[in-house]
């Protein structure tokens, strides 16, 4: 292969089909076998790590734990108050939704998004399993959010920015189901070292929370972008040091992030 071929497959344009089969398939494993372990940390050792409440944790159905992935704690940037309307943007097996929905009590809802089928089906089990009839979990992807426009008050998110690979559009997307004056509070990863052209090929990379993360002032400006205002991006805590697996989160200095504006 002479240099200009290997320059047009190393800027070849993202399999984003083939992404998303990868992603499905890797949160599907952490749906039915949480116990192999990951190159992130998942469950209860997670929720501890981001410093949840501990009974917050307790009143969640064990399955809802166990399947527990993410980056941060969307919680610790903003109580959600009785009444609210909460859009949780790739709601796993659960856990987030059904904080949220104790949070904002039998007046307020939470509708989860997520694109894996596993995850969704594990959701809607624990949702029964919690007894809580004003959370729902709903297929989609965030580019294209099945939420009416203006319908939340909050949109969170735990550590699934990173995976989407338009991020521009499910900002908008986040900023069109929030009403006038609506929150986000997301919590994703930054990195201190820019991914290369070449590595961004690299699905390994997209599902282990690396090749789709970005610098903090590029994130940011992205949010801006979208339309939000009062945008602040806080970097946080190393949250893959001591994982299952090998991770190379540490070689581009990926950290947890607080990202928080309103609409």
């Amino acid at each position: 292969m002479d240099q200009t071929t290997e320059l047009a497959t190393e800027l070849a344009p993202l399999d984003v089909a083939a992404l998303r089969a990868a992603i499905r398939a890797e949160y599907a494993a952490v749906s039915e076998r949480p116990e192999q372990g990951f190159h992130f940390h998942t469950g209860y050792r997670l929720a501890a790590i981001l410093g949840y409440e501990q009974e917050w944790i307790a009143a969640l159905p064990a399955p809802a734990v166990e399947s527990m992935a993410g980056t941060g704690n969307p919680f610790a940037l903003g109580a959600l108050l009785p009444g609210e309307r909460v859009v949780d943007c790739g709601s796993g097996s659960g856990a987030d939704a059904l904080i949220a929905a104790r949070l904002v009590g039998p007046t307020g809802r939470v509708i989860g998004v997520d694109m894996t089928p596993e995850m969704l089906s594990k959701a809607r089990r624990n949702a029964e399993l919690a007894g809580l009839p004003n959370v729902e979990f709903r297929a989609g992807m965030l580019e294209e959010l099945p939420v009416g426009d203006g319908w939340g008050d909050v949109v969170i998110s735990n550590g699934v920015l990173n995976l989407v690979p338009n991020k521009a559009a499910a900002l908008r997307e986040m900023h069109r189901v929030l009403r006038p004056g609506g929150r986000i509070q997301l919590v994703d990863i930054v990195l201190s070292k820019a991914v290369s052209e070449g590595s961004r090929q690299d699905v390994s990379l997209w599902t282990g929370c690396i090749a789709g993360g970005l610098l903090e002032a590029d994130l940011g400006a992205l949010v801006e972008e979208a339309g939000f205002v009062d945008v602040r991006v806080v970097r946080g805590a190393d949250v893959f040091s001591g994982a299952p697996q090998h991770s190379n989160a540490a070689e581009f200095g990926t950290v947890g992030a607080g990202i928080t504006a309103r609409r």
